[in-house]
């Protein structure tokens, strides 16, 4: 098919009165934090003003306390040293009236009499002392530290300014960001109503895009040019789709090249025996009951392996049928445990549960199943001589039953895969152990449908602990 050229029309504009709704709560947000931000600005302004005023009030309240201790102790200097203090950052004035100010509610410690106070912030700070009869007057310059005060006011006040600014557009960018997903609500809906406006064209090439995706090219995906901008999210939506077919569809084709495999071991040794039989097995009884032996025995191998995958392929399909009903795990475990006794009385079972029942609510023949599975594997991969373990306990909401052997274990790397289907490790992989690699897939299917999960801890040489944990019984289920 030749490639179509992608030109696509400008939609639809969208709700005018949508559109103004939205940028009003975007704006209306974008106000109410900036609003919230000034308060911030201006409270912490006045605090940081009220601190200077009171820092310059405490510094020249305690420069004129020093002096006026230090004329308490020596007198009222010369005019010499008059003139010498001047060229510090006070003076010393003899008062040829009475003191005249202020007397404020604070006043450091005087050798003296306290005096009267008058100020105006940004240049002097006056005390004056009555000083027995001989007043002077001590006046402190606070032009200097008021000056930087003031040109650090000035520098804080720039910042907040450009912090507000910023801040604006910061924030109006956040906003929309957060209302990003009404608006693409929006717009999907609006793409949705411009779908009956787009040109065949339009149509037309979305679909030759389609087109070139089939089962042999589920890898391909839609690429379209970035002005074609009403089908991008459509096409981004169906590439995350052909995503998804795509795992399960590669899943399926390893699902179905490892159940040819497995199928294909005992296929081949029935064609091997019948042509045994064909040619002089009829004659020879020793060939004969061998072959019939060994087509029974790759028969029933089959038959186990279908069932399995009737089972998964019901699981999968949502209609394995679960009889969910109250029941004693111990008695469950005990049943099975009397089962694996007659089966194999050569070997060592070592049970471990108490005599109080532990209650949980599920499927008596699934839950036996994964039991008889847990078993089968411990007995497979272990020693003649090793022993098996099997324990049932039960703790606050939570019901465990552990299967534990001292077999041949499992290498780290292969724990998390031993749940996937036909999964064998290296160490297992030998059809005398009778294994098809589904038994713990069916397993977790079952456990996981009753709400549970698997605990795995393997040591290769020293054995494998797999414990499936339950919810157990509710009060609601064990009133029912």
């Amino acid at each position: 098919m030749p490639r179509i050229q992608h030109r696509f029309q400008t939609p639809p504009p969208a709700d005018p009165i949508a559109a103004a709704r939205d940028s009003s709560l975007a704006l209306r947000l974008n106000i109410g934090f900036f609003l919230r931000q000034l308060g911030i600005f201006i409270a912490m302004d006045l605090l940081l003003l009220t601190l200077a005023m009171l820092g310059i009030f405490l510094y020249a309240e305690n420069r004129c306390a020093d002096v006026v201790n230090l004329v308490a102790i020596r007198g009222v200097p010369s005019a010499d040293t008059i003139a010498w203090m001047e060229a510090s950052d006070y003076t010393i004035t003899a008062l040829d009236r009475e003191p005249e100010g202020l007397e404020p509610p604070y006043l450091p410690r005087y050798e003296t009499e306290p005096g009267l106070r008058s100020w105006d912030v940004s240049s002097y700070y006056t005390i004056e002392m009555p000083n027995g009869g001989q007043p002077y007057a001590v006046t402190v310059d606070t032009s200097g530290i008021f000056a930087s005060m003031y040109w650090a006011g000035v520098v804080i006040l720039i910042c907040q300014g450009l912090s507000l600014i910023s801040n604006l557009f910061r924030g109006g960018r956040s906003i929309r960001k957060v209302l990003r997903p009404i608006q693409d609500l929006a717009a999907a809906a609006a793409r949705l109503n411009s779908m009956a406006h787009m040109s065949k064209r339009e149509i037309e090439s979305l679909a030759g895009e389609l087109d070139k995706i089939d089962a042999t090219h589920l890898d391909s995906r839609i690429d379209l040019p970035p002005t074609q901008k009403e089908l991008r999210s459509l096409a981004q939506s169906i590439n995350e789709m052909m995503d998804r077919v795509n795992q399960a569809y590669s899943a399926q084709m390893r699902f179905v090249s490892d159940a040819s495999h497995e199928l294909r071991t005992p296929i081949a040794v029935i064609q091997g025996y019948s042509a045994l039989l064909d040619r002089w097995g009829k004659s020879d009884p020793e060939a004969l009951q061998e072959s019939i032996d060994a087509i029974r025995g790759e028969a029933a191998s089959m038959e186990r392996l279908v069932e399995q995958l009737l089972f998964l392929a019901r699981g999968d399909n949502d209609s394995q049928p679960v009889k969910m009903e109250r029941l004693d795990l111990t008695d469950l475990a005990g049943e099975v445990l009397r089962e694996e006794e007659m089966i194999h009385p050569e070997r060592t079972f070592l049970p471990r549960w108490g005599e109080d029942p532990v209650s949980i609510y599920a499927d008596p023949g699934l839950i036996k199943q994964v039991l008889r599975i847990l078993m089968d594997n411990s007995l497979k991969y272990s020693p003649a001589e090793g022993r098996v373990y099997l324990r049932v306990s039960g703790s606050g909401e939570q019901v465990r039953v552990t299967v534990q052997d001292e077999g041949m274990g499992i290498p780290p790397d292969g724990i998390p895969h031993i749940f996937d289907r036909f999964y064998r490790t290296d160490l297992s992989r030998d059809r005398k152990t009778g294994g098809t690699g589904l038994g713990l897939s069916i397993a977790k299917w079952i456990v996981e449908r009753h709400g549970g999960w698997f605990e795995v801890a393997s040591r290769p040489d020293v054995g494998t602990r797999i414990t499936a944990v339950l919810p157990a019984l509710r009060e609601e289920e064990n009133a029912s």
